[in-house]
Protein backbone atom coordinates (compact mmCIF):
# COMPACT_ATOMS: atom_id res chain seq x y z
CA UNK A 1 0.00 0.00 0.00
CA UNK A 2 1.25 3.49 -0.86
CA UNK A 3 2.28 5.65 2.10
CA UNK A 4 -0.10 8.45 1.12
CA UNK A 5 -3.02 5.98 0.99
CA UNK A 6 -2.17 4.48 4.37
CA UNK A 7 -1.76 7.99 5.78
CA UNK A 8 -5.19 9.10 4.53
CA UNK A 9 -6.97 6.01 5.86
CA UNK A 10 -5.22 6.23 9.23
CA UNK A 11 -6.06 9.91 9.71
CA UNK A 12 -9.63 9.68 8.41
CA UNK A 13 -10.35 7.10 11.11
CA UNK A 14 -8.37 9.07 13.68
CA UNK A 15 -10.25 12.32 13.00
CA UNK A 16 -13.67 10.67 13.24
CA UNK A 17 -12.69 9.21 16.60
CA UNK A 18 -11.36 12.59 17.71
CA UNK A 19 -14.62 14.35 16.84
CA UNK A 20 -16.59 11.73 18.76
CA UNK A 21 -14.39 12.04 21.81
CA UNK A 22 -14.37 15.85 21.85
CA UNK A 23 -18.16 15.55 21.94
CA UNK A 24 -17.70 13.33 24.99
CA UNK A 25 -15.48 16.00 26.61
CA UNK A 26 -18.12 18.65 26.08
CA UNK A 27 -20.88 16.30 27.22
CA UNK A 28 -19.08 15.69 30.54
CA UNK A 29 -18.90 19.39 31.32
CA UNK A 30 -22.41 20.22 30.12
CA UNK A 31 -23.90 17.52 32.32
CA UNK A 32 -21.85 18.61 35.31
CA UNK A 33 -22.86 22.23 34.67
CA UNK A 34 -26.54 21.27 34.73
CA UNK A 35 -26.13 19.09 37.81
CA UNK A 36 -23.93 21.41 39.88
CA UNK A 37 -24.39 25.12 40.47
CA UNK A 38 -20.74 25.30 41.58
CA UNK A 39 -19.48 24.46 38.08
CA UNK A 40 -17.76 27.72 37.13
CA UNK A 41 -15.07 29.38 35.01
CA UNK A 42 -12.26 27.43 36.64
CA UNK A 43 -13.91 24.18 35.60
CA UNK A 44 -14.32 25.27 31.99
CA UNK A 45 -10.71 26.50 31.93
CA UNK A 46 -9.58 23.09 33.14
CA UNK A 47 -11.42 21.50 30.20
CA UNK A 48 -9.39 23.66 27.80
CA UNK A 49 -6.25 22.74 29.73
CA UNK A 50 -6.77 19.03 29.09
CA UNK A 51 -6.65 19.66 25.32
CA UNK A 52 -3.14 21.09 25.62
CA UNK A 53 -4.20 24.10 23.52
CA UNK A 54 -4.92 26.65 26.25
CA UNK A 55 -2.45 29.16 24.74
CA UNK A 56 -4.36 29.23 21.45
CA UNK A 57 -7.67 29.47 23.31
CA UNK A 58 -6.56 32.34 25.56
CA UNK A 59 -5.16 34.29 22.63
CA UNK A 60 -8.40 34.02 20.66
CA UNK A 61 -11.11 33.92 23.34
CA UNK A 62 -9.58 35.16 26.57
CA UNK A 63 -12.06 34.19 29.26
CA UNK A 64 -13.09 30.55 29.72
CA UNK A 65 -16.87 30.96 29.71
CA UNK A 66 -19.20 28.07 28.78
CA UNK A 67 -20.02 29.84 25.50
CA UNK A 68 -16.35 30.37 24.57
CA UNK A 69 -15.20 26.88 25.49
CA UNK A 70 -18.04 25.07 23.74
CA UNK A 71 -17.59 27.20 20.60
CA UNK A 72 -13.85 26.48 20.68
CA UNK A 73 -14.29 22.73 20.96
CA UNK A 74 -17.24 22.30 18.61
CA UNK A 75 -17.40 24.78 15.74
CA UNK A 76 -14.14 26.77 15.66
CA UNK A 77 -12.81 26.16 12.14
CA UNK A 78 -9.42 27.63 13.11
CA UNK A 79 -8.87 25.11 15.91
CA UNK A 80 -7.32 21.90 14.60
CA UNK A 81 -9.13 19.58 17.06
CA UNK A 82 -12.62 21.06 17.06
CA UNK A 83 -15.45 18.78 16.00
CA UNK A 84 -16.05 20.77 12.80
CA UNK A 85 -12.37 20.72 11.79
CA UNK A 86 -11.93 17.05 12.67
CA UNK A 87 -14.93 15.91 10.62
CA UNK A 88 -13.89 18.14 7.70
CA UNK A 89 -10.39 16.67 7.69
CA UNK A 90 -11.74 13.14 8.00
CA UNK A 91 -13.94 13.71 4.96
CA UNK A 92 -11.05 15.22 2.96
CA UNK A 93 -8.77 12.29 3.75
CA UNK A 94 -11.50 9.78 2.90
CA UNK A 95 -12.24 11.57 -0.40
CA UNK A 96 -8.65 10.98 -1.53
CA UNK A 97 -9.00 7.20 -1.04
CA UNK A 98 -12.58 6.63 -2.16
CA UNK A 99 -11.43 3.74 -4.35
CA UNK A 100 -9.93 1.98 -1.30
CA UNK A 101 -12.58 2.41 1.37
CA UNK A 102 -16.13 1.11 0.99
CA UNK A 103 -18.96 3.13 -0.51
CA UNK A 104 -20.89 2.82 2.74
CA UNK A 105 -18.00 4.38 4.70
CA UNK A 106 -17.89 7.34 2.33
CA UNK A 107 -21.66 7.81 2.52
CA UNK A 108 -21.71 7.65 6.33
CA UNK A 109 -18.88 10.16 6.60
CA UNK A 110 -20.64 12.57 4.22
CA UNK A 111 -23.81 12.42 6.29
CA UNK A 112 -21.75 13.05 9.44
CA UNK A 113 -20.10 16.07 7.83
CA UNK A 114 -23.39 17.57 6.64
CA UNK A 115 -24.93 17.15 10.11
CA UNK A 116 -22.05 19.01 11.77
CA UNK A 117 -21.99 21.81 9.18
CA UNK A 118 -25.74 22.32 9.56
CA UNK A 119 -25.39 22.52 13.36
CA UNK A 120 -22.50 25.00 13.21
CA UNK A 121 -24.62 28.11 13.36
CA UNK A 122 -23.65 31.25 15.32
CA UNK A 123 -25.26 31.99 18.66
CA UNK A 124 -25.64 28.39 19.87
CA UNK A 125 -25.99 28.19 23.64
CA UNK A 126 -24.03 25.55 25.58
CA UNK A 127 -27.17 23.83 26.85
CA UNK A 128 -28.38 23.48 23.23
CA UNK A 129 -25.35 21.32 22.41
CA UNK A 130 -26.32 18.29 24.49
CA UNK A 131 -28.40 16.85 21.65
CA UNK A 132 -25.66 17.75 19.14
CA UNK A 133 -23.03 15.91 21.20
CA UNK A 134 -25.26 12.84 21.30
CA UNK A 135 -25.57 12.93 17.48
CA UNK A 136 -21.80 13.26 17.07
CA UNK A 137 -21.20 10.28 19.35
CA UNK A 138 -23.73 8.19 17.41
CA UNK A 139 -22.20 9.22 14.07
CA UNK A 140 -18.77 8.11 15.26
CA UNK A 141 -20.16 4.76 16.38
CA UNK A 142 -22.02 4.33 13.07
CA UNK A 143 -18.85 5.02 11.07
CA UNK A 144 -16.90 2.46 13.07
CA UNK A 145 -19.70 -0.07 12.61
CA UNK A 146 -19.84 0.48 8.85
CA UNK A 147 -16.05 0.15 8.65
CA UNK A 148 -16.11 -3.14 10.54
CA UNK A 149 -19.00 -4.45 8.44
CA UNK A 150 -17.84 -3.46 4.95
CA UNK A 151 -14.02 -3.19 4.83
CA UNK A 152 -11.92 -6.28 4.09
CA UNK A 153 -9.42 -7.25 6.79
CA UNK A 154 -6.37 -6.11 4.86
CA UNK A 155 -3.90 -3.27 5.34
CA UNK A 156 -6.58 -0.60 4.86
CA UNK A 157 -8.62 -2.01 7.73
CA UNK A 158 -5.64 -2.31 10.04
CA UNK A 159 -4.43 1.23 9.37
CA UNK A 160 -7.96 2.50 10.07
CA UNK A 161 -8.13 0.45 13.26
CA UNK A 162 -4.64 1.55 14.36
CA UNK A 163 -5.54 5.23 14.04
CA UNK A 164 -8.88 4.75 15.80
CA UNK A 165 -7.48 2.78 18.74
CA UNK A 166 -4.58 5.12 19.47
CA UNK A 167 -6.86 8.14 19.31
CA UNK A 168 -9.45 6.44 21.51
CA UNK A 169 -6.88 5.45 24.11
CA UNK A 170 -5.56 9.01 24.24
CA UNK A 171 -9.00 10.54 24.54
CA UNK A 172 -10.21 8.05 27.16
CA UNK A 173 -7.22 9.11 29.22
CA UNK A 174 -8.14 12.75 28.69
CA UNK A 175 -11.74 12.12 29.74
CA UNK A 176 -10.26 10.82 33.00
CA UNK A 177 -8.19 13.99 33.15
CA UNK A 178 -11.33 16.11 32.75
CA UNK A 179 -12.72 14.36 35.81
CA UNK A 180 -9.49 14.98 37.68
CA UNK A 181 -9.48 18.71 36.90
CA UNK A 182 -13.21 19.27 37.35
CA UNK A 183 -13.80 17.47 40.62
CA UNK A 184 -10.88 15.69 42.23
CA UNK A 185 -8.62 18.59 43.34
CA UNK A 186 -11.37 20.31 45.34
CA UNK A 187 -12.50 17.03 46.85
CA UNK A 188 -8.95 15.97 47.67
CA UNK A 189 -8.28 19.22 49.49
CA UNK A 190 -11.54 18.89 51.41
CA UNK A 191 -10.84 15.29 52.35
CA UNK A 192 -7.29 16.16 53.48
CA UNK A 193 -8.66 18.92 55.69
CA UNK A 194 -11.27 16.52 57.10
CA UNK A 195 -8.60 13.91 57.81
CA UNK A 196 -6.30 16.43 59.50
CA UNK A 197 -9.14 17.73 61.63
CA UNK A 198 -10.17 14.18 62.58
CA UNK A 199 -6.61 13.24 63.53
CA UNK A 200 -6.32 16.34 65.70
CA UNK A 201 -9.58 15.49 67.42
CA UNK A 202 -8.38 11.92 67.97
CA UNK A 203 -5.26 13.14 69.71
CA UNK A 204 -7.17 15.39 72.10
CA UNK A 205 -10.45 13.56 72.65
CA UNK A 206 -11.94 10.38 71.24
CA UNK A 207 -15.69 10.98 71.72
CA UNK A 208 -17.52 11.86 68.50
CA UNK A 209 -14.63 10.72 66.29
CA UNK A 210 -16.55 7.96 64.52
CA UNK A 211 -19.50 10.23 63.83
CA UNK A 212 -17.23 12.93 62.34
CA UNK A 213 -15.52 10.42 60.05
CA UNK A 214 -18.80 8.93 58.89
CA UNK A 215 -20.26 12.34 58.09
CA UNK A 216 -17.17 13.37 56.13
CA UNK A 217 -17.11 10.09 54.20
CA UNK A 218 -20.82 10.19 53.39
CA UNK A 219 -20.51 13.75 52.10
CA UNK A 220 -17.57 12.96 49.81
CA UNK A 221 -19.17 9.77 48.47
CA UNK A 222 -22.39 11.61 47.57
CA UNK A 223 -20.54 14.21 45.49
CA UNK A 224 -18.12 11.68 44.04
CA UNK A 225 -20.89 9.33 42.95
CA UNK A 226 -22.51 11.97 40.75
CA UNK A 227 -19.28 13.08 39.15
CA UNK A 228 -17.85 9.65 38.41
CA UNK A 229 -21.23 8.32 37.20
CA UNK A 230 -21.41 11.25 34.78
CA UNK A 231 -17.92 10.40 33.59
CA UNK A 232 -18.87 6.77 32.96
CA UNK A 233 -22.00 7.81 31.10
CA UNK A 234 -20.00 10.15 28.86
CA UNK A 235 -17.77 7.22 27.88
CA UNK A 236 -20.82 4.98 27.22
CA UNK A 237 -19.50 2.84 30.05
CA UNK A 238 -22.05 3.17 32.84
CA UNK A 239 -24.13 0.07 32.08
CA UNK A 240 -21.08 -2.17 31.48
CA UNK A 241 -19.48 -0.83 34.66
CA UNK A 242 -22.62 -1.64 36.68
CA UNK A 243 -22.43 -5.25 35.54
CA UNK A 244 -19.11 -5.59 37.34
CA UNK A 245 -19.17 -2.99 40.12
CA UNK A 246 -22.10 -2.19 42.42
CA UNK A 247 -20.59 0.96 43.92
CA UNK A 248 -19.02 3.98 42.27
CA UNK A 249 -15.58 4.95 43.55
CA UNK A 250 -12.68 6.78 41.87
CA UNK A 251 -10.47 3.69 42.05
CA UNK A 252 -13.10 1.34 40.59
CA UNK A 253 -14.01 3.70 37.73
CA UNK A 254 -10.36 4.39 36.95
CA UNK A 255 -9.58 0.67 36.92
CA UNK A 256 -12.48 0.02 34.55
CA UNK A 257 -11.51 2.74 32.06
CA UNK A 258 -7.78 2.11 32.29
CA UNK A 259 -7.31 -1.62 32.78
CA UNK A 260 -10.48 -3.54 31.89
CA UNK A 261 -9.60 -6.25 29.36
CA UNK A 262 -13.03 -6.46 27.72
CA UNK A 263 -14.61 -2.99 27.56
CA UNK A 264 -14.03 -1.52 24.04
CA UNK A 265 -13.10 1.97 25.27
CA UNK A 266 -10.70 0.99 28.05
CA UNK A 267 -7.13 2.07 27.44
CA UNK A 268 -5.71 -1.43 27.83
CA UNK A 269 -8.20 -2.83 25.33
CA UNK A 270 -7.41 -0.04 22.84
CA UNK A 271 -3.64 -0.52 23.15
CA UNK A 272 -4.02 -4.28 22.67
CA UNK A 273 -6.09 -3.81 19.50
CA UNK A 274 -3.68 -1.17 18.16
CA UNK A 275 -0.74 -3.51 18.76
CA UNK A 276 -2.53 -6.38 16.97
CA UNK A 277 -3.21 -4.19 13.92
CA UNK A 278 0.36 -2.88 13.87
CA UNK A 279 1.73 -6.43 13.86
CA UNK A 280 -0.76 -7.47 11.16
CA UNK A 281 0.62 -4.67 8.98
CA UNK A 282 4.30 -5.40 9.64
CA UNK A 283 4.03 -9.19 9.78
CA UNK A 284 6.10 -9.40 12.96
CA UNK A 285 4.80 -11.92 15.54
CA UNK A 286 3.18 -10.59 18.71
CA UNK A 287 5.63 -10.62 21.58
CA UNK A 288 8.50 -9.43 19.37
CA UNK A 289 9.36 -6.18 17.63
CA UNK A 290 11.13 -5.16 14.45
CA UNK A 291 10.50 -1.41 14.65
CA UNK A 292 10.45 1.37 17.21
CA UNK A 293 6.66 1.65 16.96
CA UNK A 294 6.24 -2.05 17.80
CA UNK A 295 8.67 -1.74 20.71
CA UNK A 296 6.87 1.28 22.19
CA UNK A 297 3.40 -0.22 21.86
CA UNK A 298 4.58 -3.56 23.23
CA UNK A 299 6.17 -1.89 26.24
CA UNK A 300 3.05 0.16 26.92
CA UNK A 301 0.82 -2.91 26.65
CA UNK A 302 3.04 -4.80 29.10
CA UNK A 303 2.93 -1.95 31.60
CA UNK A 304 -0.87 -1.84 31.40
CA UNK A 305 -1.18 -5.64 31.53
CA UNK A 306 0.62 -5.74 34.87
CA UNK A 307 -0.54 -2.45 36.37
CA UNK A 308 -2.47 -2.40 39.66
CA UNK A 309 -5.02 0.29 40.35
CA UNK A 310 -3.99 0.80 43.96
CA UNK A 311 -0.44 1.62 42.82
CA UNK A 312 -1.83 4.02 40.19
CA UNK A 313 -4.02 5.83 42.72
CA UNK A 314 -1.13 6.02 45.17
CA UNK A 315 1.08 7.57 42.49
CA UNK A 316 -1.73 9.94 41.53
CA UNK A 317 -4.26 9.43 38.75
CA UNK A 318 -3.35 12.65 36.97
CA UNK A 319 0.38 11.90 37.06
CA UNK A 320 -0.18 8.39 35.72
CA UNK A 321 -2.51 9.56 32.96
CA UNK A 322 -0.07 12.31 31.99
CA UNK A 323 2.73 9.75 31.60
CA UNK A 324 0.41 7.45 29.66
CA UNK A 325 -0.46 10.22 27.19
CA UNK A 326 3.24 10.86 26.63
CA UNK A 327 3.83 7.19 25.76
CA UNK A 328 0.88 7.16 23.38
CA UNK A 329 2.25 10.25 21.65
CA UNK A 330 5.66 8.60 21.31
CA UNK A 331 4.09 5.53 19.73
CA UNK A 332 2.05 7.68 17.34
CA UNK A 333 5.16 9.61 16.28
CA UNK A 334 7.02 6.35 15.65
CA UNK A 335 4.16 5.06 13.48
CA UNK A 336 4.18 8.33 11.56
CA UNK A 337 7.93 8.03 10.92
CA UNK A 338 7.75 4.38 9.93
CA UNK A 339 4.80 4.45 7.54
CA UNK A 340 3.75 7.94 6.52
CA UNK A 341 6.83 10.06 5.88
CA UNK A 342 6.87 10.21 2.11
Amino acid sequence: MLSRVADAIYWASCYVERAENVARFVDVSLNLMLESSAHGERDWASLVHTTGDQEFFEKKYGKATPENVTQFLTFDDEYSSSILTSVSRARENARSVRDIISREMWQELNEFYLMVVHAARPGSQPEDLIDFCAKVKRAGIYFEGVTNATLSRGEAYHFANLGRMLERADKTSRILDVKYFLLTPTQTQTQTQDQTQTQTQAQTATPGRGQTQTQAQNGSVAVDHVGWSTLLNSASALQMYRQIWHVTTPAAVSEFLLLDRHFPRSILRCVRRAQESLHSISGAPLGSFESEAERLLGRLRSELDYAKIDEIMELGLHQYVDSLQGQLNEAGSAIQSQFFEF
